[in-house]
């Protein structure tokens, strides 16, 4: 069904298209009779062999929704139905905004790619909290990611009280946080990467989440584009700081190799997709064995099929997220990773 549909969709604007299938999955599932039934029985795995603990969380299968589909936690119980063990939302930051100027979204089709300068577009996190926490109150047994940043007008100097608003507004509602320090469309967010302003950014966040009574697990999303000698830092940092793990990767900024025109290439922005499976892999397997495998790794980045999730486990990974390549390859692809899995 869904390679029928895909060259209509891929006739509009992606952003638009976007909006436009999220509103209609969630009416679906929550209003059209049986529609939650249709889709659970249509996606859904359930598979023992499938179940995983990560982190100290419980997840059903190892195959998540990765960060920006979501922005605001407005369809996270009509997603976890087609599939997904857990659910990403984010990034979101403590003021609302806009985002970039559109358009900010384009598909690069040749490569199964697309660039994205969406500039953590959301309605805020007091927004999301308060929609988190209906969810909760109605399906505890989702598995839910906050994604945090900071907002664009806030200075690097002070962007750790952004990251602390996030963190205390978000603890209650979900399971685990995503420190996002790493996306290329936020001027000058991928300097806070650089080991000394990230050690102090972690480590205030870490020891705010440990005078808790529960904890929540913190994982650092880094980019593709870091050199080994970061990497190293992040494995040092992530040890030093006691943090949960990592998740590998973001978008690149990185545009070799590409068969799309070059107007279209060279848009401004993070790439996402199949030019970015090898190099996410690379990264994973790295810091699994520069650190022993002493801490998680959540594997995200060109994800296309069932063997390119088995190669991000089989370097180190030990949970998975899709987000480009469940665009380009349909709902059906989490069904399709779960059953090779078992395997």
């Amino acid at each position: 069904m869904y390679r029928l549909i895909k060259p209509i969709f891929f006739k509009f604007d992606p952003e638009n298209v976007h909006h436009f299938v999220v509103k209609r999955l969630k009416w679906f599932h929550d209003y059209f009779p049986l529609g939650k039934t249709i889709l659970r029985s249509s996606y859904d795995i359930n598979v023992k062999g499938l179940e995983r603990e990560v982190f100290g969380i419980k997840f059903k299968n190892p195959v998540g929704l990765a960060a920006g589909f979501d922005k605001n936690g407005e369809y996270v119980e009509a997603l976890s139905n087609l599939g997904f063990g857990f659910i990403e939302v984010g990034t979101v930051t403590p003021l609302p905004q806009p985002g970039n100027d559109k358009p900010r979204m384009f598909r690069l089709q040749d490569d199964s790619a697309i660039i994205n300068r969406m500039g953590f577009n959301n309605k805020g996190v007091d927004v999301m909290a308060e929609r988190l926490r209906l969810l909760k109150d109605k399906d505890p047994s989702i598995v839910v990611g906050g994604n945090i940043g900071k907002n664009k007008n806030t200075p690097n100097e002070d962007a750790t009280s952004d990251y602390i608003k996030c963190f205390d507004r978000l603890f209650d509602v979900v399971d685990y946080f995503v420190v996002n320090v790493s996306s290329p469309n936020t001027p000058g967010l991928r300097a806070l990467q650089e080991k000394e302003p990230l050690k102090e950014l972690l480590n205030t966040l870490q020891q705010r989440n440990l005078k808790n009574d529960i904890s929540r697990p913190i994982l650092l999303k880094i980019a593709p584009d870091l050199t080994n000698e970061q990497l190293d830092d992040i494995v040092e940092i992530v040890q030093e700081t006691g943090i949960a793990g990592v998740i590998a990767t973001n978008t690149t900024i990185d545009r070799n190799g590409l068969y799309t025109e070059e107007k279209v290439k060279s848009e401004m922005g993070g790439l996402s997709g199949k030019p970015l499976t090898q190099r996410s892999t690379e990264v994973i397997r790295y810091l699994s064995e520069k650190s022993n495998k002493s801490f998680p790794i959540i594997g995200v980045g060109g994800i296309h099929s069932p063997q390119d999730a088995k190669d991000k486990i089989d370097a180190g990974a030990a949970l998975v997220q899709l987000y480009t390549g469940f665009i380009y390859e349909g709902p059906g692809l989490v069904k399709r990773i779960c059953k090779e899995l078992v395997k």
